[in-house]
């Protein structure tokens, strides 16, 4: 997932660059077509991406039903992961407009259709990211233009608690049923592209966040109802790769009937989405190295820096260029395509300066800025495992809990925001797909961690009577299907905490903590041993629960 949003930045970035007026990039475009003028649609993908990372991020904490606590949380959680690279790159493009309005002599101060108005009431708009609002167009509305598309997210995120009480009970519908309310939410703006060749008409821009994140959410809800074996990762794995190449042979079809027709093959994003999600081979593999994902986490200040840097450039261009902006001298062609080239490039490492220097420590540490401090004697700390690392098993932080999620919330969205002790355990190879990476799976990943075998040594200085109740997900995990009916979630969390507890060499303080040991040593004795018993409804349980994606079979 963080892998294709490199892909859908970079596409935005090369449509954008294509209005530049030089010989040479339309050599280019005439070549690509398509492929290069139909960028634009890299906001719906980002539209259906956001949608289902935050499904899958939020939507068991907010879907049982709408908290204030809970969805105060929430939106704070999105503010701190957009707003302070937002606001940092459109006041200083802010200061480079008012610098043109005061001291250039073009009555034009952006290079945009519309030009955006400078103003106390709509600086505040812009701060807020609430410009986009009340306006049935986008043009003009954001001073850096590109940023319309924030405005609408940050719509989405205010709207998503709402959403997400009824998105939680949509979630045990029929995985057929799902997939088509999916591709049906994407069928407006294809229909759209189809009639008109552009989605382009009043409140549009409303209708293609809500249609594209909806999308996205029930492109998750489908993924969590399937069973992540081999041959759904297999099949993901085939769909996945040959996703990307349908979209360009429909862009290029598309167009052979008319200018824009091949839009419509937005309706294939959510395919494209969910069936990455499974995926472990393919694309999926390119999407999943370093590199690829590195550049997944500063796709967003990539997004941020792009536009000002090429306005910049396309004045340099008019100023140099030739008074009517268009094409510049021939003496000066071979030297506007270089430094043009080097504009486009010098994006990246830019990106890479706002993400690492502002976008992520300021997101840090407005988190910690919005934390609630627990009462007294309400902690609700992690259990100390002494393993010591190595370069086969390094250090992990704050590994979550994957019981039913009482306490300490929080810490399990932001874990570097509460005073959790370090837990230490082994890790496997393969990569994280647990609750670490739900906290925000834009910008970290984190591996599994696989529980020690032996007992579990207690830290120095704790005495057995403190150890914690609560269980890391380095702990063996219970299956929510093997728990008695009732209350499955209590009943999974008390069987695991017990089996730790007493391989810690603690003995059961209570009676039910004793009894679920010994009625989960009975059922063991009675599967036999290094078997399964799956419970009830196992087949359909959701993705998360599967091997693929962090949880472990019951022991």
């Amino acid at each position: 997932m963080t892998g294709l949003r490199i892909v859908a930045a970079v596409w935005v970035v090369v449509f954008h660059f294509h209005f530049t007026a030089l010989p040479g990039v339309a050599d280019v475009v005439g070549v690509f077509g398509p492929l290069i003028t139909a960028g634009a649609l890299g906001v719906d993908l980002f539209f259906v991406l956001s949608g289902f990372v935050i499904a899958y991020t939020y939507l068991e904490q907010l879907g049982p039903r709408l908290r204030a606590r809970e969805t105060g949380r929430f939106v704070w959680a999105r503010a701190c992961r957009i707003w302070p690279a937002y606001v940092l790159v459109f006041n200083l493009f802010g200061i480079w407009l008012v610098a043109r309005a005061v001291l250039g002599s073009d009555p034009n101060i952006a290079f945009q259709g519309v030009q955006p108005k400078l103003g106390l009431g709509q600086w505040l708009q812009q701060m807020f990211m609430v410009q986009l609002w009340d306006q049935p167009f986008f043009d003009g509305a954001s001073w850096v233009g590109s940023t319309w598309s924030i405005s609408a997210e940050w719509l989405a995120y205010v709207l998503f608690p709402v959403a997400a009480v009824v998105l939680y009970r949509l979630r045990n519908l029929s995985v057929v049923v799902l997939a088509l309310g999916a591709l049906g939410l994407m069928a407006p703006i294809a229909l759209a592209y189809v009639s008109t060749g552009s989605p382009y008409y009043p409140w549009s821009w409303a209708v293609r966040i809500l249609c594209g994140f909806g999308g996205g959410a029930l492109t998750y809800l489908v993924v969590r109802r399937l069973r992540a074996s081999d041959g759904v990762r297999r099949a993901a794995s085939w769909i996945g790769t040959a996703t990307p190449v349908l979209i360009a042979v429909g862009l290029l079809a598309g167009e052979l009937a008319g200018p824009g027709r091949g839009g419509a093959v937005i309706v294939l994003f959510p395919l494209l989405v969910g069936s990455l999600a499974l995926a472990d081979r393919g694309i999926a593999r390119l999407l999943s190295t370093e590199r690829m994902v590195h550049g997944g986490r500063i796709s967003y200040a990539l997004y941020l820096v792009h536009i000002p840097m090429f306005e910049v450039f396309w004045l340099a261009l008019r100023r140099f260029g030739g008074s009517d902006g268009g094409a510049v001298p021939a003496g000066n062609t071979l030297l506007a395509h270089v430094v043009g080239m080097l504009v486009l490039v010098a994006t990246l490492p830019v990106a890479h300066l706002l993400f690492v220097g502002v976008e992520e420590p300021a997101r840090r540490r407005l988190r910690v800025l919005g934390s609630v401090p627990r009462r007294a004697g309400s902690a609700d700390p992690v259990l100390h495992v002494a393993a010591e690392p190595t370069a086969e098993a390094p250090m992990v932080g704050a590994v979550p809990r994957q019981d039913r999620p009482v306490g300490n919330d929080e810490a399990r969205r932001d874990p570097e925001t509460q005073a959790i002790r370090v837990v230490r355990q082994p890790l496997a190879k393969e990569p994280v797909r647990d609750e670490e990476a739900r906290r925000d799976p834009e910008t970290r990943g984190i591996p599994i961690a696989r529980p020690s075998t032996g007992p579990v040594p207690v830290v120095p200085g704790q005495q057995r009577s403190e150890v914690p109740a609560r269980v890391p997900a380095a702990a063996p995990a219970v299956s929510r299907d093997d728990a008695p009916t009732g209350e499955p979630d209590v009943a999974a969390g008390a069987v695991g905490r017990a089996i730790v507890a007493r391989r810690a060499g603690i003995e059961p303080r209570t009676k039910l903590a004793a009894d679920l040991v010994a009625a989960s040593a009975a059922g063991a004795a009675r599967s036999g041993p290094g078997k399964h018993r799956p419970g009830p409804g196992r087949g359909n349980r959701g993705w998360i629960d599967s091997p693929q994606f962090g949880a472990q079979p019951t022991p």
